[in-house]
């Protein structure tokens, strides 16, 4: 197989953790010194991933070479890509007061000249498991687009994706009896409640329970080449509509730009379901819990004592 042909990974890290407080993607979080970021390189790695690409803040630059270029990038090919206010369609103009980034979808294309063959999308600051990582690259090195584009996302069961320590937003997925994906919904207030997790669109004065065993997206994508085309197309009109509604916060969304896809009849996109638990940092309160998690799937052989030597 060809270089190009490889599925690359991209990792989204341009974002700042605003509920946590600072930079959370680079918060040393185990006693050997090592981020969330590095497990999730760990097993891309024997997965099969050999190349990464990160897009980040170009301010972050020399942080993301220290912590990453110096153990992770003696294993793999590392790249970067910067996400910047000022890319966008020719003739469009920034809104006056806009600073928030432009979305997961516009992150993504700004590896577009990066990428030439399949690749797949994760979150800088989350922990996915390793089975994932396993599924999504086997399913971008066996499927090729046919009469509709063919993607794929990792799905989690819901009761494996939420913290103790507040409510999280989670993309609750409908899927069909073949196992593709059918629409994503997204419920942005769902916590532990005593019924069972549930969720609330009226600020708790209702809440409406969830099946623990829903699965959900966590931002775990992969794609063809084609969905850099499809998203590129896609962005011209993301500034006529949603900028010119919402010109300081509106965002082009990933799960929109594939959900959209799926509504028209051009991409099908299979879901692997994980098994693994997901683990993040949404909150201060959540890092003692994932340190934790972390050190017991080394005492339990899953990790090297050290990642990266």
């Amino acid at each position: 197989m060809k270089n190009n042909e490889k599925p690359t990974l991209i990792i989204m890290a341009a974002g700042m953790g605003s509920r946590y407080g600072g930079l959370k993607q680079v918060d040393k979080i185990t006693d050997a010194g090592e981020i969330i970021l590095d497990f999730s390189l760990y097993d891309a790695m024997m997965a099969g991933f050999d190349r990464v690409i990160f897009v980040i803040k170009e301010e972050h630059r020399q942080l993301f070479k220290e912590l990453v270029d110096e153990r992770a990038g003696k294993y793999m090919e590392i790249q970067y890509a910067y996400q910047k206010l000022d890319d966008i369609p020719k003739g469009e103009k920034i809104p006056e007061g806009r600073e928030k980034p432009w979305g997961t979808a516009h992150a993504v294309l700004a590896c577009r000249h990066l990428i030439k063959g399949p690749f797949a999308v994760i979150n800088a600051d989350d922990y996915y498991g390793p089975g994932g990582f396993i599924d999504l690259y086997d399913y971008l090195i066996e499927h090729k687009d046919g009469e509709k584009y063919s993607y794929c996302m990792v799905g989690y069961k819901l009761e494996n994706t939420v913290t103790e320590n507040g409510h999280v937003a989670r993309g609750i997925c409908d899927i069909d009896e073949r196992g593709y994906l059918e629409k994503v919904t997204e419920r942005t207030k769902i916590m532990r409640k005593d019924q069972g997790i549930s969720y609330t669109e009226d600020d708790g004065d209702t809440w409406i329970k969830l099946s623990e065993n829903t699965i959900v997206s966590m931002n775990f994508w992969g794609f063809s080449h084609s969905m850099m085309k499809e998203l590129k197309k896609g962005l011209p009109e993301f500034f006529e509509t949603t900028v010119k509604e919402n010109p300081l916060k509106g965002e082009y969304y990933l799960p929109a730009a594939a959900d959209r896809l799926i509504q028209e009849g051009k991409a099908r996109v299979k879901v692997l379901t994980s098994h693994d638990r997901w683990y993040g940092v949404t909150y201060k309160e959540d890092k003692e819990d994932v340190k934790n998690a972390l050190e017991a799937m080394k005492d339990k052989g899953m990790y090297p004592d050290k990642l990266w030597k």
